[in-house]
């Protein structure tokens, strides 16, 4: 069980469960038992696994020694505690002891295995990138193939080891200057990729519920390929440039993209009783998945804390899960056939977004690796990729000079409010929208995917023009070019978004203006460690009063609770918005996913514990043009390691049934969040201007404040992005001319 929690990336309970093991075993069997080595073995692959190899390289020996003595020095056990050693070795960049390692292992594993088992496949690989790093590309050239031989015929030429190998054979032989091959080589390894991809999108849903992920590493890669490929005039650059954007593709696929694609599926059914089976089919997969998680915990525990009468209600609820599953997808295989495929969209070609665009609209993706990023710019008549010269470490370095800036954390006086750096700004400019901008011309509204750092970055803070000198006061930045003066920006999840919600997600128009939650009772925020925030309820009155909505459309103090959000039919509601405090996963004990704070119950219930989570965000029914979170870390991740942005209550809100959403890096200001709000609802009424226009023509107003000229700094009016749909969702009234 502690290894397949190792697999599961559960490290605190693979770890739990491997000492158990081991302290039974040690117990039970004694000290230089077979099992024994095995638990020692675990632990350290444990311990590499979470870069604790000062732990790791202690166990190896041991476990080594001890199977060597019960079992044989040329038991296949023995090869395997050799080669994961090895695997230690080889990320600690130790190539030379990797090499002695992998070595002795492939030469138990022949021996045991015989010459074309997939253990030997595995160490060649591994052998071969320790030779590769010490500079003998020939020597692991051979081992590469010789593993990609094995791999073909034990597994078949369209298995996923296959593909990895492919990898490391494409990139060795680029370094060696030899662009084409290499380029064939990574293609076949992307083709097959994307075969695993469908294959698993045209299962049934039960099926779908563990599937695969590739890592960025391998897209990568075949970016870096591709365009120095086309550098060199390889590839034409055009084709090149259309094959590049589907592989990126793969590289950001995200949480809230595919709720997204989930809630256009729903909407795209129609026929409501249709619906009902699309949102049954994923709500029962959604469950599902929880249940299974929760049995995989509960049978690795010890058995003092096991609850048999738990574990068989969850595997009966879990038993009448895949019935259901089974029941709906029975109903959307015969009465919805193109749910499958809209439900799991694959990549979209640069025709197709082309195709979505307005004549004023332009699409712009990047990629961030690790040596260098890449820019696609989508225009309604043409396209371009862009090979930047900026690495990932070097932008996370950038993103958070500028982030630590206009963070208003432990600011209290105008004075404390830090110089943003202008020539900074106007830098990233240059690396990262500067390329695009001649294709950009005649675009008024931009819609971005971005990724990593960028996620984190509001773009209109980027400057356009070059700064003679620093901001002296706050009037200075009045008159800073910044790129929110030049486009409307609005952050997709993903390429196949768009498509999603123009295409699929319109529905009838909801019937009420406005519902707003928000000033939760929080007493002086002794218990919670949270102040209050009697500002938000001006905040949501101002909303309300500009989308003409009643007072009985907001939900203030003790009608702002999580009993009230679930009782409340917002399935008829245009804007619904939430101006409270966002927690991130693991910010408070027992926060576990992101989350909005209501007013607390005087004893918490499984229904109603003060926290608004994302689970129960997207079990809401929405039908929402706008979803309003003016809150902080509204736009932040899930918290889960590695999480993209965008995956937390974003995902949450999408899934539920909003179109739009206005989120937050950072908590604004309360006066400055109303007149961003409500002069962004004036300028939208009416439908002629687009959501994220209408953010931008409210956060120029603000920056021209002559009365508050500290509103300029990007601290007061950045903070905010649309994400969604931010044109008109009228992209058909745009010119077809050619």
């Amino acid at each position: 069980m502690g290894d397949l929690y190792r697999k599961l990336k559960r490290f605190e309970a693979a770890e739990k469960a491997l000492r158990r093991a081991l302290t039974i075993r040690q117990r039970t069997k004694g000290e230089n038992h077979k099992s024994v080595g095995q638990s020692l073995h675990s632990l350290g692959n444990l311990y590499r696994d979470t870069e604790r190899p000062a732990k790791a390289e202690k166990l190896y020996p041991q476990g080594i020694r001890i199977k060597e003595k019960a079992l044989g020095s040329d038991h296949p056990s023995v090869g395997r505690a050799i080669a994961d050693f090895g695997k230690l070795r080889l990320r600690q960049g130790k190539n030379d002891e990797a090499e002695t390692l992998f070595k002795r292992a492939l030469q138990v594993q022949e021996k045991a295995l015989g010459p074309e088992h997939a253990n030997v496949a595995s160490t060649l690989v591994n052998l071969a990138t320790a030779q590769s790093g010490l500079k003998r590309p020939a020597e692991a050239e051979a081992l590469f193939r010789r593993a990609l031989a094995i791999r073909e015929k034990v597994f078949g030429p369209k298995h996923p080891s296959v593909a990895s190998t492919l990898d490391h054979l494409s990139v060795l032989t680029h370094d060696k200057g030899n662009s084409a091959e290499a380029l064939e080589l990574i293609r076949r390894a992307t083709s097959i990729r994307r075969s695993r991809v469908a294959d698993a999108a045209a299962t049934k849903s039960a099926a779908r519920t563990t599937g695969r992920r590739f890592g960025k590493k391998a897209f990568h890669s075949h970016l870096r390929i591709l365009s120095e490929a086309m550098a060199a005039g390889l590839v034409d650059k055009d084709a090149g440039a259309g094959e590049g954007f589907e592989v990126a593709q793969f590289a950001s696929s995200s949480g809230a993209a595919k709720a997204v694609a989930k809630m256009a599926a729903r909407f795209a059914a129609g026929d409501d009783d249709l619906a009902k089976s699309v949102r049954a089919n994923q709500d029962a997969i959604d469950r599902w998945q929880a249940l299974d998680k929760q049995l995989l915990a509960a049978v690795s525990s010890p058995p003092e804390e096991r609850n048999a009468e738990a574990e068989a209600r969850w595997r009966q609820e879990r038993d009448k899960l895949e019935s259901l599953i089974a029941e709906t997808d029975a109903v959307l295989a015969e009465k919805f056939p193109e749910y499958a495929a809209m439900a799991n969209p694959k990549p979209l070609s640069l025709p197709d977004v082309r195709d979505l665009l307005g004549d004023n609209e332009a699409f712009l993706v990047y990629a961030v690796a690790k040596r260098q990023s890449y820019l696609w710019v989508i225009r309604r008549r043409r396209a371009a990729m862009f090979a930047l010269p900026v690495a990932a470490e070097d932008l996370d370095d950038a993103v958070a000079s500028l982030r630590a800036d206009m963070d208003p954390t432990g600011i209290q006086k105008l004075k404390d409010i830090p110089q943003f750096p202008t020539t900074e700004a106007h830098a990233l400019y240059r690396q990262l929208f500067a390329p695009a901008e001649e294709l950009l011309k005649g675009a008024t509204h931009v819609f971005v995917i971005p990724d990593r750092a960028l996620q984190s970055l509001p773009l209109g803070v980027l400057v356009t023009g070059a700064p003679e000198r620093p901001v002296a006061d706050f009037s200075g930045y009045q008159g800073v070019p910044w790129l929110a003066r030049r486009y409307a920006l609005t952050v997709l999840p993903s390429v196949s978004s768009l498509s999603a919600l123009r295409r699929f997600a319109a529905r009838a128009e909801a019937g009420k203006p406005f519902a707003g939650f928000g000033d939760p009772d929080l007493k002086d925020g002794s218990e919670s460690g949270l102040p209050p925030l009697p500002q938000t309820a001006g905040e949501l009155k101002a909303m309300a009063k500009s989308l003409g909505a009643g007072e009985e459309s907001i939900y203030l103090r003790g009608r702002a609770t999580e009993t009230a959000v679930k009782a409340t039919d917002l399935s008829d509601t245009r804007v619904l918005a939430f101006a409270t405090h966002g927690l991130m996963a693991g910010e408070f004990e027992g926060v576990n996913e992101p989350a909005l704070v209501m007013t607390p119950p005087a004893r918490a219930t499984e229904t109603d514990d003060g926290l608004l989570t994302a689970g129960e965000v997207a079990q809401l029914k929405l039908n929402a043009e706008w979803v309003i979170l003016s809150a902080c870390n509204t736009a932040a991740a899930d918290g889960t390691p590695g999480a993209e942005g965008l995956s937390g209550l974003a995902k949450a809100f999408f899934y539920a049934g909003s179109r739009t959403l206005l989120v937050s890096h950072w908590p604004v200001e309360s006066e400055a969040a109303v007149k961003l709000t409500t002069r962004m609802f004036r300028e939208a009424k009416g439908g002629k201007v687009g959501r994220a226009e209408a953010l931008r023509r409210s956060m120029l107003t603000l920056i021209g404040d002559k009365e508050k000229s500290y509103y300029a700094h990007p601290m007061f009016w950045a903070s905010f992005m649309v994400v969604g749909e931010g044109g008109t969702g009228a992209a058909a009234n745009r010119s077809r001319s050619p």
